[in-house]
């Protein structure tokens, strides 16, 4: 039997192969007959090891060939970027162009995972390097290539190379736009993004999720559930990616009939069983004021992870429910489930609003000396909160000034806040001086500052904050509050009315207005009728 035969013969035994330990027995035969060095079976070997997420075999596998060749080459290449092992697909790559005693050139099955590896690193340099040799040994030409270009720059935040290989692309594809869109999503440029988005040809799911995502997290909620509802009413179903990028919006609006919608559409989808999916309902219905389905969804998991207890610790804490929060706390422990900062995060926030600062001081400390978790500036944001609600404010102030971070502007916003509960305009006048430094513009602030002022029967003080307001010409940021009415979240600002409907709301409230004004008259009338009875 021929070796061609042979290795023809490997080749479908090893197609069934479903576990490492039927692998080694196959490669045991192949070592056996000799075949060990066949860079065919080598590369269909390795494929096998990607497959089933064993990166160290296919490592032996490789490095056991004396003179591997471009497919064995690209075939570990391809394995060490699938599961994320990008430094190594690097040193494999760089390898590869010095390999001995001639040289391998890549072809275009090498350059797509070399360049999605510089992505995973974020290292723009070498994304720049390998785009070199793209154009030294790549085909003038190639879809993919092209594409994992535009993904690498993108990530790397270079949108400008993006749009250079966007142009010069000879197949502009979905995946090209999607690229562009996530970029600018990524850095907050909505605006930018929606015009590419507006501009697609041919749309896919993760064209619309990347706007989803992308309105979520800058903040643009609203635009967000409107992007959702207009991709199902194109005739795209929600998936489970898009699905998690909408609900915080839900979330963040208070948009529960849509959430619950959502709800409902997963348990139909089979979404329910991935735990990230439930992680993020029960965060809608906390922050949606719907504790109880929050916490009923939390029991039913089957797969709790730290995001599914720190989801249901910090949704307790908000709802006031401090002890069952640190209570919950102490379960996640027992359960075997290390916290991370987040968790942290919700427990010292639960500590603070119900005034437990000695057991907020206690987490505090427990998550540097047993987790050795280094507390980043919501830690501290905690900290200075929850000494200053318990009225320790000279405390608070001297844990702001050993921040090894800078402080931000909401730390010394909680600190005024604080000032203000206990009328200490001592350390409320070093808290402003703060703030007029990092946000000057920030009319709230000077309120606050203001009311201290007031509170204290320091009425030069507040004549003075009033004075300082007009010089520096702060403007009020307008009030802003919404509504979910059929699906469909209203957001109303103060000042605007610019919506079709403000007139007849503005009418509306005229009439309850009046109604109420009429209500009074008529009480204060039958009170003083009822009095002249009475005398």
């Amino acid at each position: 039997m021929g070796v061609r035969e042979l290795e023809n013969r490997f080749v479908t035994t090893l197609r069934n192969c479903a576990k490492i330990t039927e692998l080694e027995k196959v490669h045991a035969y192949i070592v056996k007959l000799s075949l060990s060095q066949s860079n065919f079976l080598a590369t269909k070997m390795v494929d096998l090891c990607d497959n089933l997420g064993h990166v160290d075999y296919a490592t032996l596998l490789f490095q056991q060939l004396d003179d591997p060749n471009v497919f064995s080459y690209n075939a570990i290449i391809r394995t060490y970027t699938h599961n994320h092992h990008y430094s190594l697909a690097i040193t494999v790559f760089n390898q590869m162009m010095r390999h001995p005693p001639k040289s391998v050139f890549p072809d275009k099955f090498t350059f797509p995972f070399v360049i999605k590896s510089c992505a995973g690193l974020l290292s723009h340099c070498l994304g720049k390097q390998v785009h070199a040799q793209v154009f030294k040994f790549g085909p003038k030409a190639h879809a993919i290539t092209e594409n994992a270009l535009i993904d690498m720059y993108t990530k790397c935040g270079d949108l400008s190379d993006a749009y250079k290989v966007f142009e010069e692309t000879t197949e502009r594809d979905a995946v090209s736009w999607n690229s562009l869109i996530f970029g600018h999503a990524k850095l907050g440029q909505m605006k930018r993004a929606r015009e590419l988005f507006d501009e697609m040809p041919c749309r896919t799911i993760v064209s619309w999720t990347s706007m989803i995502n992308g309105y979520a997290r800058t903040g643009f909620y609203a635009d967000a559930l409107d992007i959702f509802r207009k991709m199902q009413m194109v005739g795209i179903e929600p998936d489970d990616i898009s699905v998690i990028s909408v609900l915080p919006a839900c979330a963040q609006l208070g948009a529960l009939e849509v959430g619950k919608w959502i709800h409902i559409y997963c348990d139909k989808n089979g979404f329910l069983q991935k735990t990230g999916i439930c992680n993020a309902l029960v965060e809608m219905y906390a922050k949606c004021g719907c504790i109880d389905e929050a916490w009923l969804l939390f029991d039913q998991l089957v797969e709790k992870d730290v995001i599914s207890w720190s989801s249901m610790i910090g949704g307790l804490a908000n709802h006031g429910k401090a002890r069952a929060a640190i209570q919950l706390f102490d379960d996640m422990l027992k359960a075997g489930i290390a916290p991370n900062g987040v968790t942290f995060v919700s427990v010292l926030s639960a500590c603070a609003h119900a005034g437990l600062w000695d057991h907020g001081l206690k987490f505090f400390d427990v998550m540097k000396l047993d987790y050795h978790l280094e507390p980043e500036i919501e830690h501290y944001g905690c900290l200075v909160d929850l000494l200053g609600r318990s009225g320790c404010l000279e405390q608070a102030l001297g844990a702001i000034l050993k921040m090894p971070i800078k402080p931000d502007s909401r730390i010394w916003n909680s600190l005024l806040s604080s000032c203000r509960i206990y009328c200490n305009l001592e350390i409320a006048i070093v808290a402003m001086e703060k703030l007029l430094e990092l946000e000057p513009e920030e009319s709230g602030n000077y309120v606050l500052l203001a009311n201290i002022y007031a509170e204290l029967g320091k009425w030069e003080g507040v004549s003075d904050i009033r004075k300082l307001i007009r010089s520096k010409r702060v403007k009020k940021i307008p009030g802003c509050s919404s509504i979910e009415v059929n699906n469909v979240v209203q957001e109303f600002v103060s000042g605007d009315d610019s919506k079709p409907f403000s007139q007849d709301v503005f009418l509306i409230l005229e009439g309850l207005a009046l109604h109420q004004t009429r209500t009074n008259n008529l009480m204060e009338f039958v009170q003083e009728d009822a009095g002249q009875v009475y005398d």
